[in-house]
């Protein structure tokens, strides 16, 4: 089977203190089958002379104002060439230097590569230390009702076909990766778990008010895909839930 060639985009606005260890991770790979993009969305604070440093890494970078995280994500998604797409920003990394290696040499062995592979994430905290694996973990078999019980699966460690992928809906401001993800699999005819870490998220403490209108957002992408009733349902066991676990953590 040829070697698929994999798109990494990497989103970037005044990022200068992330951005650097974002390209030197990516550009590390091992494996050399690695179409690599930066959409920056007109940084004013030297992101872009570090973008410059490493453009001879890029297949193609631009930096320009935009509407939005999720309008620059279209943006690189428009300018991917690849078999796969995988989103990396400024802060994220790949788990090893080999990362994009071992998923290469999983999903050959396959009689045909898979729609969507995904695996674990790993939180690291501003200093890159480990915080361990992201609490929610990523189920043994993934579709798009899955994603009723949240989203599974962090956004750095889903790789999809890019035929298959479509443009993020902007009429969400926080949450349009966990709709994209959903239309993603539902598009999709195999989903390959890779049973590996792929990726280091950065825990940046988004803030109460973003993380209230994130939670809006999830609930009313939930509602449309899985029903009203089902969402509410559902979200009622998830209080539950977690006030049982406070209430035992309270207690030991």
């Amino acid at each position: 089977m040829q070697q698929p060639l994999f798109s990494i985009i990497t989103i970037t606005y005044n990022a200068s203190r992330w951005a650097e260890q974002t390209f030197l991770n990516v550009l590390s790979q091992s494996y050399p089958h690695i179409e690599y993009i930066v959409i920056d969305g007109g940084s004013t604070d030297g992101t872009v002379d570090i973008i410059k440093r490493y453009e001879s890494g890029f297949a193609y970078w631009v930096s320009e104002p935009d509407k939005g995280i999720y309008d620059a994500m279209n943006k690189g998604l428009q300018k991917a060439t690849g078999d796969y797409v995988w989103f990396i920003n400024a802060g994220d990394s790949l788990c090893t230097a080999d990362t994009v290696q071992r998923v290469a040499s999983l999903i050959q062995k396959r009689k045909a590569l898979p729609d969507v592979v995904y695996g674990e994430t790993n939180i690291v905290d501003e200093e890159g230390r480990s915080l361990g694996l992201r609490r929610l973990k990523a189920p043994r078999m993934l579709s798009w009702k899955s994603f009723r019980m949240g989203m599974l699966v962090c956004h750095q460690s889903f790789i999809t076909k890019r035929t298959i992928a479509p443009l993020y809906d902007l009429q969400y401001r926080y949450s349009a990766d966990f709709d994209w993800c959903i239309r993603c699999m539902k598009q999709a005819g195999v989903l390959y778990n890779t049973h590996l870490t792929l990726s280091n998220f950065l825990d940046g403490g988004t803030s109460t008010m973003q993380r209230k209108a994130s939670l809006r957002e999830r609930y009313a992408i939930m509602c449309k895909y899985y029903g009203t009733f089902a969402t509410v349902l559902l979200h009622g066991w998830f209080a539950v839930r977690f006030y049982t676990a406070k209430l035992l953590k309270g207690r030991v």
